[in-house]
């Protein structure tokens, strides 16, 4: 008892001190704490702005990937679309595997003109036809058996003879804009450009097939192009539009769908574009005497040089920017114009190019149409084309002519206009 008392009298004597330790200890944790507690509230705050920024920012940043993302998925989407559901398996060769000129008819062709052709089109499985504008004369046809066949499917280069008949129709001029859906507008020169086909087709529907069909045949599609040529084929334009269900008279004039064009012709309406309007029967001399006593014969004269401008413009800006530029990848001394065309049928891809060369020596024409696969297209055969101005120009074809100084049609002294073909 006498220790328990003595404990608990110890204890009061200690309690104020320890009371006051015990205060003092307990003073200094709050005040510590409480420090700490401001700085990380404001630590906190700074944290949160610059988290809510932080967070703003990859927000708007993650819209911007989900959009470029949607963006890549439908491109790819289109791509797989295109690949697996309209994949196209081409069968035929883009390549010769013999000689393309043999059997030729070469007697009276221009010498510079025919190498220069042979030389462009090297081992692509096609031809190429030459022109003088002036007066219709081939100075070059190279694989005469496809040149003088059945023709094959325009492509693109059909486009050339709607716009001549919009033009002519008044329905366009060069810089109308017409719409092509919602606030889209081409006018005819990035239509011509850029081979868009939907422009096309707008004008086809706005003509109709029965204009579409009558300036078509103006201009000598479906009729033969030469002059008693051995082994010329007249091609095909139709009575009537292909069917609704394949596109109609709109498909026919942005592909040329169910037409069937030969080089010859497509020759015979660009020189036409390139001379102002007179449409030649084309002359293929077989002799060095034919060619020397060689004659004009005019089937007849277009009235299109009022609106020729409009379409050469095109015609100019396909090679400068569109899709026949590649001729400037081999060439660019002067000015070509001319118009791509490319498409395919039954596993054989076409090819097309049609151009002139405009120069002051004179203007020459040149037609190349390449069948067969995968390499085929219109921009190669505007490639080759680029090869072929290049080496007339190496072998200074141009330079050697006189400058013109009378108009096409005066240098005709053959037939009359509208003689009939023997």
């Amino acid at each position: 008892m006498k220790r328990v008392a003595l404990f608990l009298l110890l204890m009061v004597l200690a309690a104020p001190a320890m009371l006051q330790a015990a205060a003092t200890s307990m003073r200094k944790p709050v005040h510590r704490i409480h420090t700490r507690s401001h700085t990380a509230t404001a630590a906190h705050r700074t944290a949160r702005h610059r988290g809510t920024v932080a967070h703003r920012t990859i927000r708007r940043t993650t819209r911007a990937h989900i959009a470029s993302a949607t963006l890549t998925r439908r491109r790819i989407h289109r791509r797989y679309y295109r690949r697996h559901r309209y994949y196209e398996r081409f069968t035929a060769d883009s390549f010769a595997t013999s000689d393309l000129t043999a059997g030729d008819v070469t007697g009276g062709e221009d010498p510079a003109v025919r190498q220069a052709a042979i030389d462009a089109l090297g081992n692509m499985n096609g031809t190429v036809v030459a022109i003088d504008p002036s007066n219709g004369r081939i100075l070059a046809m190279v694989n005469q058996k496809l040149a003088l066949s059945s023709g094959a499917e325009p492509c693109s280069t059909i486009k050339l003879s709607v716009a001549l008949a919009a033009l002519q129709e008044g329905i366009i001029t060069e810089d109308t804009p017409v719409n092509l859906g919602g606030r889209y507008y081409l006018n005819l020169t990035e239509a011509l450009a850029h081979s868009n086909n939907l422009y096309f087709e707008t004008l086809g529907r706005r003509l109709g097939f029965e204009r579409v069909r009558h300036y078509a045949t103006e201009f000598g599609l479906g009729e033969l192009a030469g002059w008693n040529i051995p082994g010329e084929n007249p091609g095909l334009y139709p009575d009537e539009p292909i069917p609704a269900s394949e596109g109609g008279v709109g498909r026919m004039c942005s592909f040329g769908e169910g037409v069937f064009l030969t080089p010859l012709q497509l020759g015979a309406l660009v020189a036409a574009i390139a001379n102002g309007g007179t449409l030649y029967y084309l002359q293929h001399p077989t002799t060095p005497e034919a060619a020397a006593e060689f004659q004009p014969r005019i089937k007849r004269t277009l009235d299109i040089s009022r609106i020729l401008p409009a379409l050469q413009d095109g015609m100019a800006a396909v090679v400068r920017y569109g899709t026949g530029r590649s001729v400037r990848v081999n060439f660019s001394e002067f000015p070509v114009l001319g118009k791509t065309g490319t498409c395919s049928d039954d596993g054989t891809r076409f090819g097309w190019f049609a151009s002139y060369a405009d120069t002051q020596y004179g203007k020459v024409v040149v037609i190349f149409f390449l069948e067969g696969g995968r390499a085929t297209y219109g921009p190669k055969a505007a490639q080759l084309a680029g090869v072929f101005y290049r080496d007339l120009w190496n072998d200074s074809y141009f330079a050697a002519k006189q400058p013109l100084e009378t108009s096409a049609a005066d240098s005709a002294t053959g037939s009359a206009a509208g003689d009939p073909q023997p």
